[in-house]
């Protein structure tokens, strides 16, 4: 089966998301009037790559960063339904690479703990071309997600084994192999925000309910009073990488990187100490990265949220390589460094940095860490697990996060 895009009306550089080689990417488009002369730019939203802490291991360059803005492009390149043809032999199509410039967005496989996937024997989940962004180039500048990218071609790209069907109205409509996922949260991205229901949008961009597994044959059923249009807040996960869509007004709500490192020197200007070592406690700058823990980085217990600086006692290897007693209430548990979360578009809200993500210790506001700890992610083909937002780790614990217990000092 073929979509093929009408030529005359524009390029296919809507957002599609392809692998470089097996990897994914992305296409973002905006259909309608050409902008003006000298007209200034218009930001459609930001899409956000969970487990990457604000920059990619190895740096963002190019198409592949962990945050991409959307703005409204010179000239539209939208896209409409044209010819559909039917063939009874595979159509020999270039395969997509991320070198190709119908892709502005390409994101690989993301591993709990911040990692990627990449390297020869690493095998990608992600659609080739996993999906598609179309945004408005009048107020209020909607987005909308479709499954399925284009090709160097200029064609719809579905492996053989994706679903397809016929709509009602005669046209083709389809799934990606292991599919393309969204979930809205109920009450917007806000303080008052709730997880949503994940559902799977199709090439078309009509909105189902999930298959058994994620590369079943059978598509779930139709939900018809739901859309692919995105909101403040809005997940899509492409079974590999998940995504947030934040909008320009929900953007101006989260805190900016400078309240960040505000919040991070009036927590070490605090002067917080081990209760045990005596020894003052600070949050290393961000410039820093995140290298090897220094002496004065905050440690915690994540069952209690006591926090120390680092010492060697307390092992309870029987238990396992990380697990430690608590000096001050017993508790057994894992024991690991404080990492404030850099991301300043995960967070819900510009609260303080008073809790931490159990195991991985990235520290954030209240708020923010209850969200993303009821917040389950789709793993594996029908598997989900609430993650830190930051890494990508698995959330452990009968909450996911941890209050943290501060010691100030003694003079």
């Amino acid at each position: 089966m073929v979509l093929e895009g009408n030529p005359e009306v524009g390029s296919p550089r809507t957002s599609d998301l392809q692998h470089p080689g097996d990897k994914g990417s992305c296409i973002l488009s905006s259909p309608g009037e050409e902008a003006l002369p000298g007209e200034e730019p218009i930001k459609y939203g930001e899409l956000i790559v969970l487990g990457y802490n604000g920059c990619l291991s190895s740096g963002d360059k190019g198409r592949r960063r962990s945050r991409l803005a959307l703005s409204r492009r010179p000239h539209a390149n939208g896209v409409k339904p044209d010819v559909m043809h039917h063939i009874s032999t595979p159509l020999v199509s270039k395969i997509g690479r991320s070198t190709e410039n119908m892709i502005d967005f390409v994101v690989t496989d993301t591993s709990p703990g911040g990692g990627t996937t990449e390297g020869p024997s690493a095998q990608s989940t992600i659609s080739r071309y996993a999906c598609r962004i179309l945004c408005d180039r009048r107020p209020p500048y909607t987005a909308r997600i479709y499954a399925a990218g284009f090709d160097a071609s200029s064609n719809i790209f579905l492996g053989e084994r994706a679903a397809k069907w016929r709509t009602p109205d005669g046209l083709m409509d389809g799934l990606t192999t292991n599919g393309v996922l969204v979930m809205h949260p109920a009450g917007g991205f806000s303080e008052d925000s709730a997880p949503g229901v994940w559902r799977e949008i199709s090439v078309c961009g009509n909105v189902y309910e999930l298959r058994d597994s994620r590369s079943a044959q059978q598509r779930g059923k139709l939900v018809e009073n739901e859309s692919n249009v995105l909101q403040d807040g809005s997940l899509i996960d492409l079974c590999g990488a998940t995504l947030l869509w934040r909008t320009p007004a929900g953007l101006l709500r989260a805190p900016t990187l400078k309240q960040l490192e505000a919040q991070r020197q009036e927590a070490n200007a605090a002067r917080p100490q081990c209760p045990v070592g005596l020894s003052t406690l600070a949050f290393p700058s961000p410039a820093r990265g995140r290298t090897a823990p220094d002496k004065q980085q905050p440690w915690v217990y994540v069952r209690c949220g006591h926090v120390h600086g680092y010492h060697g006692w307390g092992c309870r290897r029987e238990r396992g390589p990380q697990e430690r007693e608590c000096p001050l209430c017993r508790l057994v548990g894992p024991y690991v460094p404080l990492w404030l979360g850099q991301e300043a578009g995960l967070c819900l809200d510009p609260g303080p940095p008073s809790h931490a993500f159990a195991p991985c210790g990235h520290v954030c506001s209240e708020k923010t860490a209850r969200y993303w700890a009821q917040t389950p992610l789709p793993h594996g083909t029908h598997a989900f697990h609430a993650a830190c937002p930051f890494c990508g780790a698995w959330l452990t614990g009968e909450l996911g996060c941890v209050r943290l217990i501060f010691q100030g000092p003694l003079d």
